[in-house]
């Protein structure tokens, strides 16, 4: 009989869920929290679990038996499998990341910018490496290009924590639909849009679609496809897909709009907004009927609650009032806003604003597949907006509450409020792109009955230089040693941190990815180190136990 639960020992971190605009604080929590293998929801947590009795009580009282422990086999109740993250290895849960603007098949292009900009690098780069994704010889049938990539980048977003992404795929209807169907078997949480681009004046010759009625026609077939290996919508949605306002025609827009109103909730849609300022005049240029940028999205209805938007960098306070009114959501990408010299968005404004908002990698706008490097290059870009400010305006910190000198200098002991915490971009990675590709209630954190979709985190225990051997201190760019708090444990992970950090990773409480060490052997045998028995291993003498000899939280 298969495992009822599965039950996660040791510490949890995540944010907790409050109001846009919030001091966010890591909640760290210590103990068993337990997952059904029937839906891969969160059903329970006892956070009293500090040691081996502690944990032997809870499996009586529950009437569980833990498999792979050679001590109760024999035993009767329910079978579970537990799984512990090891305090002397600093490892944590985590929520899985959310990416809330990638483009698939730009993957091979990571880290080539050239020297141009937006519009520039589109033709020299973008579309043709997304071309490449149609066969002229055989139309119905995905190249072996698409494959490889596609497998690759769904590897590598996993690999790096990410559980969920809302993908860009190209105009092609095969290779969409072959991302679609590696999502699903790789178990990866997605969003996919086929890219819709018809205008003639704008689009490559070779590279678009011939109409608008060839758009929307191809984009329903996509539809079709991910509803047919996804019925249930358990990991897959359909995104509507405009490029971007000038490689659409006024009736593709028109009809993408219709398309996406036309069902029950309305389909997601994703686009890009003001990103580059050559753009934006382009746009108006275009459009030269509308006020503004997003004044163009609004008049053929696609500003809608599930709509996202990538950039927003060059937005006016207007913009930012009519986003917020029509609900719809922004993804932040400042990796690759400032690797392709967009500019800085700033989300304080778009937050205040009472606008929602996630991260995106903008994979090969931004050179990496992490959402953990767009946290720190979030974190990073927003100590630059102080910088062109007039008039900033400043947060007194925790240092000094009651500081409320007038002057703007630093050292009054106030933050710029345009600086983003590192507590605030983990919140974005998570709960802000949760909401963003509304699923707010099912991913993003920790509570009962969302879904399981979470990374367990290795820092690794302090090892000395000098016993570093051939390999070379190759496991974890991360040195903790050993008087760290979990919230400096955090922020050294932010800064520091890359994929060697995720251990394993989960998606609807199915293990999606694991990491293993060079020395310990086959999968198999990493993930039975890790389901322990209670009474045979000695199990949970395990290190989670130490919460009680004065660690600083």
């Amino acid at each position: 009989m298969s495992p009822a639960y599965t039950i996660f020992v040791g510490t949890f971190i995540q944010l907790p869920r409050t109001k846009t605009g919030a001091d966010h604080q890591l909640s760290i929590t210590r103990g068993a929290l337990w997952v059904s293998t029937t839906d891969g929801q969160i059903k329970g947590f006892d956070w009293s679990i500090a040691n081996d009795k502690d944990l032997k009580a809870l499996l009586k009282t529950k009437g569980w038996t833990v498999v792979n422990d050679p001590n109760t086999k024999s035993k009767s109740g329910v079978k579970v499998t537990l799984v512990v993250a090891r305090e002397d290895q600093n490892e944590f849960f985590f929520p899985g990341f959310i990416d809330t603007h990638i483009h698939a098949p730009q993957y091979p292009n990571s880290g080539l910018f050239g020297s141009s900009g937006l519009l520039s690098w589109l033709k020299t780069y973008t579309f043709p490496m997304e071309k490449s994704f149609g066969s002229t010889k055989l139309p119905s049938i995905p190249p072996p290009q698409a494959y490889r990539v596609y497998n690759q980048v769904i590897a590598r977003t996993l690999a790096n924590g990410t559980t969920c992404a809302s993908y860009f795929a190209t105009i092609h209807v095969p290779a969409t639909n072959l991302l679609a169907t590696l999502c699903h078997t790789r178990g990866q949480r997605a969003l996919i849009g086929r890219v819709c681009m018809d205008n003639p004046d704008q689009c490559p010759d070779d590279y678009r679609d011939p109409s608008a009625s060839d758009s929307i026609s191809a984009t329903e077939a996509t539809i079709a496809h991910i509803r047919s290996i996804d019925p249930s919508a358990s990991l897959l949605h359909p995104i509507i897909t405009p490029r971007f306002a000038p490689s659409c025609t006024p009736p593709a827009l028109a009809q993408l709009a219709h398309l996406a109103a036309s069902t029950s909730p309305p389909m997601h849609i994703q686009t890009h907004l003001s990103e580059n300022i050559d753009e934006c005049a382009l746009v108006h240029s275009l459009f030269p009927q509308s006020k503004d940028y997003t004044s163009v999205y609004d008049h053929f209805n696609l500003l809608t609650p599930r709509t996202i938007l990538a950039h927003c960098v060059h937005l006016s306070d207007d913009e930012r009032t009519m986003i917020a009114s029509r609900k719809s959501k922004l993804s932040h990408c400042p990796a690759s806003n400032s690797a392709l010299g967009s500019g800085i968005c700033q989300v304080r404004k778009a937050l205040d604003a009472g606008i929602t908002v996630g991260l995106g990698t903008d994979v090969s706008g931004g050179y990496s597949p992490s959402v953990l490097e767009t946290v720190r290059q979030a974190c990073l870009v927003s100590r630059l907006l102080p910088q062109f400010s007039t008039s900033p305006s400043t947060t007194p910190t925790d240092n000094d509450p009651s500081d409320d000198d007038d002057d703007d200098d630093d050292d009054d002991g106030s933050i710029p409020r345009e600086i983003l915490s590192v507590e605030e971009a983990l919140y974005l990675a998570t709960r802000g792109g949760a909401a963003v590709v509304d699923m707010a209630e099912q991913i993003g954190g920790f509570d009962l009955n969302m879904s399981w979709d979470a990374q367990m985190i290795k820092l690794g225990k302090f090892s000395p230089a000098g016993r570093w051997g051939e390999r070379g201190g190759v496991d974890s760019a991360v040195d903790v040693f050993g008087d760290e708090s979990w919230t400096e444990k955090v922020h050294k992970w932010v800064w520091n941190g890359d994929d060697r950090n995720v251990r394993m990773v989960w998606v609807n409480g199915q293990l999606v990815h694991e990491l293993v060490p060079e020395g310990e052997g086959s999968s198999g045998k990493a993930w039975r180190r890790l389901v322990w028995g209670v009474v045979g291993v000695g199990v949970v003498a395990w290190v989670v136990g130490r919460r009680l000899k004065g660690g600083r939280v």
